[in-house]
């Protein structure tokens, strides 16, 4: 059977989320989005045109909400206000879409969350019938406040946004996986291949990223690097690793050698 995930009440088969931004040019994310294997891909409503300007190159001409499930996120908020706002045109621009991605920024320099703020926005858009993912800070305790409030998958930072650093707390990852009822993604932070595999070893049902991707030096080859993976991490995780020791433990039996 296909190992599959579900959030919002839609099944995928990808774990791999990607971003849109920072590419060369539409081709180029095209190409390389699909080189992902993604099927859920998130938008920056804010910095993306997606049909609110009429004449210019529209994103969704190389990226068609018939075969992609697009994710509006709201890059860019540093209030509730502005997110609940951004999420309800997103709404008008796609015809009644209700899936979003919440992000509400608190520091221009990290980017890391005001958490304040994207609790407050996550009470809103639930009761407006929003299907919030949301973008935490590693606390567990963040990460269950919003799950409580509604929020259909939480998607813990593994380090600043756009830094590359890969998961640098993966301690407080774990808690988060083991303590959710939700689907849980890991938002930010990583660099490489590598890093993808480590957050799915952790039990993380995906992975979101944007400029892993399309920062490469050859982005599409980067992507298929991303997909492997991605696939290998949730592999290894289904399969269980071997237990830590801290003697060898040889792979030959030691009874019975020739003398």
């Amino acid at each position: 059977m296909r190992d599959t995930w579900q959030v919002a009440g839609r099944t995928f088969v990808s774990r791999l989320l990607v971003g849109t931004g920072k590419y060369r040019d539409l081709e180029q994310t095209r190409a390389a989005i699909e080189a992902s294997g993604a099927e859920i891909v998130t938008v920056a409503v804010r910095r993306t045109n997606i049909g609110q300007t009429p004449g210019e190159p529209n994103l969704l001409d190389v990226l068609p909400p018939s075969r992609y499930t697009i994710l509006p996120n709201t890059a860019g908020c540093y209030s509730a206000e502005e997110a609940v706002r951004t999420c309800r045109l997103a709404r008008e621009l796609l015809d009644g879409h209700e899936l979003v991605k919440l992000e509400v920024i608190g520091d221009p320099q990290s980017l890391f969350p005001d958490m304040a703020e994207t609790l407050k926005a996550a009470e809103t858009l639930v009761k407006d019938g929003f299907a919030v993912m949301v973008y935490t800070t590693d606390d567990p305790v963040a990460a269950k406040r919003l799950e409580e409030i509604g929020c259909v998958a939480v998607m813990p930072l593994a380090a600043p946004i756009g830094s590359g650093l890969g998961i640098r707390n993966p301690y407080n990852i774990r808690l988060i996986v083991e303590n959710a009822r939700v689907p849980v993604l890991v938002d930010a932070g990583v660099g490489t291949a590598s890093d993808a595999a480590v957050a799915m070893e952790l039990g993380c049902d995906g992975v979101l990223m944007n400029t892993a991707i399309a920062a490469a030096r050859d982005p599409v080859l980067m992507a298929q690097a991303m997909r492997k993976g991605v696939e290998a991490g949730r592999e290894a995780y289904r399969a269980g690793r071997m237990p830590r020791r801290m003697a060898a433990d040889p792979s030959s039996p030691l009874a019975g050698l020739i003398a």
